[in-house]
C-alpha cells in the first residue's frame, strides 16, 4: 500500500529514492540461464537456481565474494566451462526498461529533485546496466549493496543512503517492491511507495510533488 500524501501543509520530499530491480528495471536470470546452460552440467532451470536470488547470490550482492570468486563457485556448483567473458557480458544481461519509470526518474531530475538508486546489486549487473541503459547515469547518486556491504533490510544500507544525501526521514521518498525493505524505510519515517505497478506509484508521486 503506498503511504505518500500530499496537503498543502506538507512539504514535498527533497529527494526520491529508487529501488533498482523491478521498479526501474525488469529482470529475469532465466535468460541468462538458457545462455549459460549449454556450457555447463545443468538444464536450464537448474542452473537458474544456483544464482537466483539463492544463497550463493546473496553472498556476492552483499560484498563478501569478489567477481572471480563468484564466478568460480557458479563453475564448481553447475560445471559451466565456457570463458569468464561469456559468464560476464550474459550473467547481466536480464534487464529490461521499466519507460514509465524511468520517464518519472527524469521529470524528477528534470525539476532539481535529486534522485537517488538504492539496490541490492552486484558488481556485474551494475557494469551491465551502465552500458546498456543511458538513463542510469542521470541519477544524483548510487548506492549498492555489495559496495556497502550490506543488503536490503539491514540497517547500515539505510544509514549508508542517508549519510551520501544528507538527509533524513520525511525529507525522503523510497520506491520498492519488497514490502520488507519499505518497512524499515518507514521505521526511519521516510516516505514510502511500495511499488506493484507504474500506475499508482507515478500518481503518489505526482500527488506528493503537487504534479
Amino acid at each position: 500500500m503506498n503511504s505518500v500524501s500530499r496537503t498543502a501543509s506538507v512539504a514535498p520530499p527533497r529527494a526520491v529514492i529508487f529501488d533498482l530491480g523491478k521498479v526501474l528495471l525488469d529482470f529475469d536470470y532465466m535468460r541468462a540461464a538458457s545462455t549459460l546452460a549449454p556450457h555447463s552440467d545443468l538444464s536450464p532451470a537448474e542452473f537458474k537456481r544456483v544464482v537466483d536470488q539463492s544463497p550463493l547470490l546473496h553472498r556476492y550482492e552483499s560484498g563478501r565474494m569478489t567477481t572471480a570468486e563468484f564466478v568460480a563457485e557458479v563453475r564448481r556448483l553447475t560445471g559451466f566451462r565456457g570463458p569468464d567473458d561469456l559468464f560476464h557480458g550474459t550473467f547481466g544481461d536480464i534487464f529490461a526498461e521499466i519507460p514509465e519509470m524511468v520517464a518519472l526518474q527524469r521529470r524528477l531530475a528534470g525539476q532539481g529533485v535529486p534522485t537517488y538508486v538504492f539496490s541490492n546489486t552486484n558488481e556485474l549487473a551494475v557494469t551491465h546496466i551502465r552500458r546498456q541503459f543511458p538513463f542510469f547515469s542521470g541519477f544524483t547518486g548510487y548506492i549498492y549493496s555489495y559496495e556497502a556491504r550490506s543488503m536490503k533490510p539491514d540497517p547500515g544500507i539505510y544509514v549508508s543512503l542517508e549519510k551520501l544525501t544528507g538527509l533524513q526521514g520525511s525529507d525522503l521518498l523510497y520506491l520498492d517492491d519488497r514490502a520488507e525493505n519499505i518497512a524499515h524505510g518507514a521505521e526511519r519515517g521516510w516516505r514510502t511507495i511500495l511499488h506493484a505497478d507504474h500506475g499508482p506509484s507515478v500518481r503518489t508521486v505526482s500527488e506528493a510533488f503537487g504534479w
